[in-house]
């Protein structure tokens, strides 16, 4: 099959390992996230995402195509939604759309992607955060999520990515590469803002989370929280117990 471009149209699309319901999702796809089609066998389409080379497979009825043209109008001038929640008239009918969902700069009112086109039902309102962890505590409590990207479900690098792509910074899905980027800053140096990742027995990157500059991190570990933090790793503010083994810092 020659490969073709696409969008996400739904709400939230589970992108999975393999072709089947059961399979573990690896990550998410957001409303509006262009995607480059490999290959369609109904139900399942395989993908790579556009935003940050991820693949894996969704269902086929989550992704319209898209011409070369009609992609290249959709990504030239894309922002990401601040707010929770927003509310779009469709061609299939209302629907929500969360924050992180791929949208054009701006209060435009409507939209068109491809030949599809969406109207917000909603008032918009300016979402202001004066940096990366005012923004990361917007997403205190939420539930951890293996592949989640959302404030209703997410990972530790989930968290990350999505925060940062609303600094203009995109880094890569995984917290492993995450760690390849950047550069690396000694535990006395660090500052607000700064990432934090964690690595198991056998020095392998598993885990990251923001350092608010001041003794503490908001990381996704049961759900997005606040603990201590120190040059051995992550303390949790209850229990005392070392949670997470320092590997390093870096500064994007």
């Amino acid at each position: 099959m020659t490969e073709k471009l696409g969008y996400c149209a739904v709400s939230l699309s589970p992108l999975r390992a393999e072709k089947r319901d059961a399979s573990e999702m690896v990550s998410q796809l957001f409303f509006g996230e262009l995607v480059t089609i490999k290959d369609i066998q109904s139900p399942w389409c395989e993908l790579v995402t556009y935003s940050d080379n991820y693949a894996g497979f969704v269902d086929s009825k989550h992704i319209r195509v898209l011409s070369d043209k009609e992609a290249k109008r959709w990504q030239d001038g894309l922002s990401y939604q601040k707010q929770l929640i927003r509310t779009l008239e469709t061609p299939w009918g209302r629907q929500q759309i969360f924050r992180g969902s791929f949208v054009p700069f701006g209060d435009t009112q409507t939209f068109n992607i491809g030949e599809d086109q969406f109207t917000y039902i909603d008032e918009f309102s300016d979402f202001q955060a004066n940096d990366v962890i005012d923004f990361a505590k917007e997403y205190l409590n939420s539930p951890y999520l293996w592949g989640g990207k959302s404030p209703f479900g997410i990972d530790c690098s989930g968290l990350t990515q999505v925060i940062l792509r609303f600094f203009d910074l995109n880094i890569p899905r995984d917290a492993s590469q995450q760690a390849e980027f950047g550069q690396a800053v000694d535990f006395e140096d660090l500052q607000r803002g700064d990432l934090a990742f964690f690595s198991n027995a056998d020095g392998k990157v598993i885990h990251v989370g923001f350092l608010d500059g001041n003794g503490a991190i908001i990381h996704a570990s049961g759900c997005v929280r606040m603990d201590l933090f120190n040059n051995q790793g992550i303390i949790h503010n209850k229990t005392g117990e070392l949670t997470h083994h320092l590997h390093s810092i870096r500064r994007m």
